[in-house]
């Protein structure tokens, strides 16, 4: 039976199998990081930015469906967040902006500014978009400093009251304060170096050059080994950490809880499974890469195992009785899935409109493999209708 509570909980783990989608959409970031470094002739970046052009607006779609399904199945975080963090997702937002227009002009007649700079734009949006969004969903597990208070909206209506405020930040930073936090720049940097390390699998499964893709085994090893420890510091750190529970009966936010999210995995067997394979194959795909160089499919394994590893670690800030967005100033403010969702209407709604996404998924893999019939060389590009 559909219930409020499996509406909500079915929502959040919507949100979670988008979020660990974008995770693994993000080597197009990855590998723009890379142009400078990677690419060191123009040719090498002229490959490099033709073949992830072909999937930029894959990334730069998910991130919208994500914000966007967020907005509409938990409006509360995305006032509270958004709205108060402001400082966070606008940079974010500014760094995907600067990777479309670069995309969308660089190869354009009359370019004025030069393709080298919209490589600089490219390169920023790998750098700091990647890093930035690691921070910003680290907060899921460290919190934030906000306070919500739902009694003001008694206030609607009242005379002289101008507007209603449910949700106020209490960090004049909005949101930069969280790069106070290391174990979010663990999380930040992990990002950083999973989406280069799966654009070194991207770049070895689909270009023709054998010298970029020889110095891709190389940057393949360069990024993996910071990856895996930050990586492993981060969730080493918050398995071990205290987090906080919600009370099932009386939905008070119980603080200071031993292991919580260690706990979360023994106790979500199913989750707990989930984030196993799916770090087993991230690891499968980048150690295989690395020891044979016949093989090439290593970005498949990897992206899989990153769909998984990043759906797990975000069902676990949500489900077994856990606030998704704990506020660290103001613990009785933590938003849950039950205080901080849509209405069952609404969520109901949703859920039917939900059942049409396989055919879209359906849609893109017909789309991605349309473009990816034979590997990217140049002399193929420059007869290519579009070029970047």
């Amino acid at each position: 039976m559909i219930d409020y509570s499996f509406l909500q909980h079915y929502w959040w783990f919507i949100i979670s199998l988008i979020g660990g989608i974008f995770a693994f959409l993000m080597f197009v970031q990855g590998g723009q990081s890379m142009l400078f470094s990677l690419g060191k002739e123009d040719k090498h970046r002229f490959l490099m930015v033709n073949a992830l052009g072909r999937k930029w607006e894959y990334t730069f779609t998910t991130l919208v469906t994500f914000g966007g399904a967020l907005f509409a199945s938990f409006p509360l975080f995305y006032s509270t967040s958004f709205g108060g963090a402001y400082w966070v997702w606008m940079l974010i937002l500014f760094c995907f902006v600067i990777q479309a227009v670069s995309y969308e002009y660089m190869s354009k007649p009359g370019n004025t500014w030069g393709k080298k700079t919209y490589q600089v734009f490219l390169f920023l949006n790998g750098l700091l978009g990647t890093f930035l969004v690691g921070v910003a969903i680290a907060t899921f597990f460290t919190g934030a400093e906000f306070a919500v208070n739902k009694g003001n909206i008694a206030n609607l209506g009242v005379e002289n009251v101008t507007g209603v405020v449910i949700s106020q930040w209490q960090n004049p930073l909005h949101g930069l304060e969280a790069l106070g936090d290391f174990r979010n720049w663990c999380l930040g940097f992990a990002v950083f170096f999973l989406t280069r390390t799966i654009a070194c699998l991207f770049f070895i499964n689909r270009l023709d050059d054998q010298e970029l893709v020889a110095r891709s085994r190389k940057f393949l090893i360069y990024n993996a080994l910071p990856f895996v420890v930050f990586f492993l510091v981060f969730v080493i750190w918050t398995l071990l950490s205290t987090g906080y529970s919600v009370n099932p009966e009386t939905k008070a936010i119980i603080e200071g809880v031993a292991n919580k999210y260690f706990w979360n995995l023994v106790e979500l067997p199913v989750v707990g499974i989930v984030f196993l394979i799916g770090v087993v194959l991230v690891l499968y795909g980048i150690i295989r890469t690395i020891l044979s160089t016949s093989f090439t499919s290593g970005v498949w394994f990897s992206g899989v195992g990153t769909v998984l590893t990043v759906c797990a670690l975000l069902l676990i800030t949500g489900f077994n009785n856990t606030p998704y967005y704990p506020s660290s100033v103001n613990p009785q403010s933590s938003l849950t899935l039950q205080n901080s969702s849509s209405s069952e209407f609404t969520l109901t709604a949703m859920f039917y409109v939900s059942l049409l996404v396989p055919f879209v998924l359906a849609y893109i893999i017909y789309a991605w493999n349309a473009l990816e019939k034979k590997k990217f060389k140049k002399e193929d590009l420059k007869e290519d209708g579009h070029v970047y």
